[in-house]
């Protein structure tokens, strides 16, 4: 899956927050530990983490450095409640020591719904684990010595340690238990350190740090919208992004529907203020935004799979965003969007007048307004030919 969608800016406004009286306390967990309260589902993974990412070399650097009783940084988690603890930072540690001591390391395109059964308190079956679907043998992957010498851990799995196996059982790593006492408003501390601990490098992108600042049930929503059938196909993969890319077209998509009225050539500070808003939402109005996208889903289910592919190569985030827009304001004016000709709609994708707009400076507000009113114009013009 490629997508052509432009760089996010990087002018995020910050804002003063609250004090807050937090209590914190430091365990040294074992390894056999960490795994059972995986298994268990005792530690779990919220919604604004990002996926597991590591790739095997760096998870073997992780296991050697256990081995070798190297100290390794300290993982920060949230008391959500007796016994139940959220991943604030260390995820990939953590998830890197369960699945080395299950013996079977995850296959990329399949993390996300590794997620959703690790965090469903039920651990990962036997079957599951057998499934090379899912999963490839973790056998360390580590460099050989500066003479040319193979590391004498290369290919061992935990199960072949032998006397280094209950070393490793027992090594420690750091776990500092946090709970806010104060303000009294939930937990809305764990998102704040969240994002100090982890916007110092760039291992996250924009979208992952606003999954962290803008948590709420409008944007856990997004994750099951991300999963519809139809989005998928549009897509063309059935498995959901683990930078969470997909989301973010979701949520432009979403944010530009609302109105660009306050648009000021910033779509990072644009749709960062969408997420604010929507943390006020109410069932209600969440509901509302899944009824709007299933609608449009449906709308265009007959339509061409690659009508939002104009280079037949890439997705084009420009256009689909331009589309929806187009197409919900079209349905509240009481038009009926199915009459459209997908292929002249598909045809504008492709059109000079449409990649005036998409080019250098994508995020301008005179290009972000004249796509999206270029595209209304079209698409507007095409149900009108068909109802004279």
């Amino acid at each position: 899956m490629d997508f052509s969608v432009d760089e996010p800016d990087t002018d995020d406004e910050q804002e003063q927050i609250s004090e807050y009286d937090i209590v914190s306390s430091p365990n040294d967990f074992n390894t056999l530990t960490i795994n059972s309260f995986i298994d268990q589902g005792a530690i779990q993974t919220p919604g604004f983490q990002r996926n597991y990412v590591w790739d095997i070399k760096r998870a073997s650097k992780l296991i050697e450095s256990l081995i070798l009783g190297l100290p390794v940084p300290q993982v920060f988690l949230y008391e959500e409640n007796r016994n139940s603890f959220l991943v604030i930072d260390g995820q990939q540690r953590l998830l890197t020591v369960h699945f080395f001591m299950k013996g079977r390391f995850p296959r990329k395109e399949k993390r996300s719904e590794l997620r959703k059964v690790l965090n469903s308190g039920k651990g990962l079956t036997p079957e599951l684990l057998a499934d090379d679907e899912f999963f490839t043998p973790f056998k360390l992957q580590l460099p050989k010595l500066p003479n040319g010498t193979p590391n004498r851990f290369s290919l061992l799995t935990y199960d072949t340690l032998d006397d280094y196996q209950n070393q490793f059982n027992l090594r420690t790593i750091r776990n500092v238990i946090v709970k806010q006492i104060n303000p009294k408003d939930g937990d809305s501390s764990i998102f704040e350190m969240f994002n100090r601990l982890n916007t110092g490098g760039v291992n996250l992108n924009t979208q992952e740090i606003r999954a962290s600042l803008y948590h709420s049930k409008f944007f856990e929503n997004l994750f099951s919208l991300n999963e519809h059938k139809a989005w998928r196909a549009i897509l063309g993969t059935t498995d959901p992004d683990f930078r969470m890319r997909d989301i973010e077209i979701i949520l432009r998509a979403l944010s530009l529907n609302h109105g660009t009225d306050s648009y000021s050539g910033s779509m990072t500070s644009f749709i960062n203020a969408y997420c604010k808003e929507a943390q006020g939402f109410t069932g209600g109005q969440v509901t509302q935004v899944t009824e709007d996208w299933e609608w449009f889903l449906r709308t265009i289910e007959d339509w061409d799979e690659l009508t939002f592919w104009p280079s037949r190569k890439k997705f084009s985030a420009l256009f689909f965003e331009s589309v929806y827009c187009a197409a919900q304001q079209l349905r509240s004016e009481g038009h009926d969007v199915r009459s459209l000709d997908h292929v002249k709609v598909a045809a504008f994708g492709r059109s000079d007048k449409f990649s005036d707009f998409s080019q250098e400076g994508s995020t301008k507000t005179a290009n972000v307004r004249g796509r999206l009113a270029a595209t209304y114009d079209l698409m507007r013009a095409l149900i009108e030919e068909v109802s004279q």
